[in-house]
């Protein structure tokens, strides 16, 4: 038994196993898209190929997460070592305002939440997507293969279908009677008014096509082509509020990663309007105060100074965190060993607490992440999304591409820092994070989960550092979330930690899951690669090893004759 397990708290059972490989390593949550991946590296590919032959190919296989109206952020570290983050997050259209929704709360847990869901379902809930562009982008400047090679895979499942998953028949039996009033939703995923059965054959011929003239156009089919004269007419009949010059105007922004330190160990993710760089950052200077491994896995005194933690970020976040361009985001502030120190002075070890923002105002659940990384250096950590199943629950006819509600990121009440303006960013929790020992790469990491993500990203870094998990270990590991409101613990903590954190005053409650399916890569030390995908998605690592004959390799046809 390892050290981590004698001093934990809580217990769980692995239900994967991880994969190794020398030559390269995809971790996808589909194994339809690992394979995708895989095709790429093994076809001469390298990393950022493989990231995205994977992410069109789970917009096929995962339609309900993912797909080129949606908006993601990428984390890119090249084969020279330099970082770099692309931004395809979605914005709000021209034409957007602040009070273009009617509210139901101020306060939580409804403080998001508008009169007939308008920000969350239809028209009026789809931000200008960006996925397509940041896809693209990072394809031509940092990839080797054209893109209609790239999407081979992803033509190939749309055209000739793909076996449905019991996950994806769980997701469409969720979103059920609102996909069965889209009639593009509902002939792909409700044929005959019914769930596919797991195990079945699932074609989407429009979706098919339109991947296909995104390969023979790029980026231009949606942002100026065809695609996006559909969706700019669908919009103008339906009361939308995405045009042409919307689309024409959207761009891919390159950022640098936000850089911390974390017990010897360098911790890099994307910056605003991304939080995870940012308070990923804080949330660890804090915790590098206390003794975690010694305090032990699943503990009530551990997890009650993530929770705390976790709060005292979001509390900051509220105020602070947004689109850079609309928002100056104190990040050296937040971000500074001072700043931890002063917000640790006023954490309690004994007691929960509410917390107020630190610094001054000034500001969902279903992903994808893809983690990917070549026998060149190069690797690719990309979270990507259509923001809730299924996202805005339409699709744009003639096309099989569903909508985002992207916009029900933006805080729907006006004049604060995370609310609606025109052309904005929205602001996400995406996390694909690389972590660095000694300028090298030790792991690289992300997943899926709205607001959870960065947290959960967070507790599997703890997990690996402070705890010394393996890789699977850490992906599995059970998770915590609160923002102030309640105490998320997954199943498998322990009812002695739960009775521990409330006599702390913690307001406990037991979802599924928290977050969604993680998937990261492990760099050993020999220089071969880890990878392992958690039970909470279909998630799937492949190794690659072997590789092609030596050349000086020659047939001789006179060898093996009698």
């Amino acid at each position: 038994m390892t050290d981590w397990k004698t001093r934990a708290g809580s217990s769980f059972a692995l239900e994967k196993g991880p994969a190794r490989g020398s030559k390269g390593m995809v971790v996808t949550n589909h194994p339809v898209a690992s394979a995708a991946g895989s095709e790429m590296l093994l076809g001469g590919g390298n990393a950022i190929d493989a990231a995205i032959a994977a992410l069109f190919t789970l917009t096929v296989v995962e339609p309900m997460m993912v797909g080129p109206l949606g908006g993601g952020v990428a984390h890119i570290r090249l084969a020279d070592g330099r970082h770099l983050v692309l931004d395809g997050l979605s914005t709000a259209p021209l034409a957007a305002r602040g009070d273009m929704y009617r509210t139901v709360s101020d306060t939580l847990p409804d403080y998001q939440e508008t009169v007939d869901r308008e920000n969350n379902i239809g028209v009026l809930a789809m931000a200008v997507p960006g996925a397509l562009a940041g896809w693209c982008k990072a394809l031509a400047d940092h990839g080797t293969l054209p893109l209609a090679e790239v999407l081979r895979p992803a033509i190939r499942a749309a055209s000739e279908g793909f076996r449905v998953t019991a996950y994806l028949a769980g997701a469409i039996t969720d979103g059920k009677a609102e996909l069965a009033r889209d009639p593009g939703l509902a002939a792909t995923f409700l044929p005959g008014g019914e769930v596919p059965a797991v195990g079945s054959l699932l074609k989407q011929p429009e979706l098919a096509e339109s991947l296909r003239l995104i390969a023979a156009e790029g980026p231009k089919a949606l942002y100026g082509g065809a695609i996006g004269r559909a969706l700019a007419a669908h919009m103008a009949a339906s009361g939308g509020l995405i045009t042409m010059a919307d689309l024409e105007a959207f761009e891919v922004i390159e950022r640098e990663p936000i850089r911390g330190e974390y017990r010897g160990f360098e911790v890099l993710a994307p910056p605003p309007p991304s939080s995870s760089g940012v308070h990923m950052t804080q949330m660890l200077n804090v915790l590098e105060g206390y003794d975690i491994a010694g305090l032990g896995f699943g503990t009530a005194e551990t997890i009650h100074l993530l929770a705390e933690s976790l709060k005292l970020a979001f509390a900051d976040r509220a105020v602070a965190t947004a689109d850079p361009a609309f928002v100056k985001v104190p990040v050296e502030r937040l971000t500074s060993k001072d700043y931890a120190a002063e917000r640790r002075a006023l954490l309690k070890l004994d007691a929960a607490q509410d917390w107020a923002p630190g610094v001054p105002p000034a500001e969902s659940a279903n992903t994808t992440h893809v983690t990917v990384a070549d026998s060149l250096g190069n690797v690719v950590a990309t979270t990507q999304t259509i923001n809730s199943l299924f996202g805005a629950r339409f699709s744009i006819p003639g096309t099989g591409l569903i909508a985002n509600n992207y916009m029900f990121n933006f805080d729907p009440h006006p004049n604060t820092a995370l609310s609606v303006e025109p052309g904005k960013r929205v602001f996400t929790s995406m996390a694909p994070s690389i972590v660095l020992k000694d300028g090298k790469p030790a792991f690289a990491l992300g997943l899926p989960g709205g607001l959870r993500i960065f947290g959960s990203a967070m507790q599997a870094i703890i997990n690996l550092i402070d705890h010394g998990m393996d890789l699977q270990d850490a992906v599995e590991a059970p998770r915590i979330w609160t923002q102030g409101h309640t105490l998320e613990l997954e199943p498998t903590v322990s009812a002695e930690t739960e009775a521990g954190l409330q006599a702390r005053g913690h307001k406990t409650v037991r979802p599924k899951h928290i977050g969604g399916g993680m998937g990261a890569i492990r760099f050993l030390p020999d220089g071969a690669l880890e990878g392992a995908a958690c039970w909470r998605a279909d998630g799937t690592p492949v190794g690659i090893a072997g590789g092609l004959a030596r050349p000086d390799v020659r047939f001789n046809p006179e060898v093996g004759r009698r």
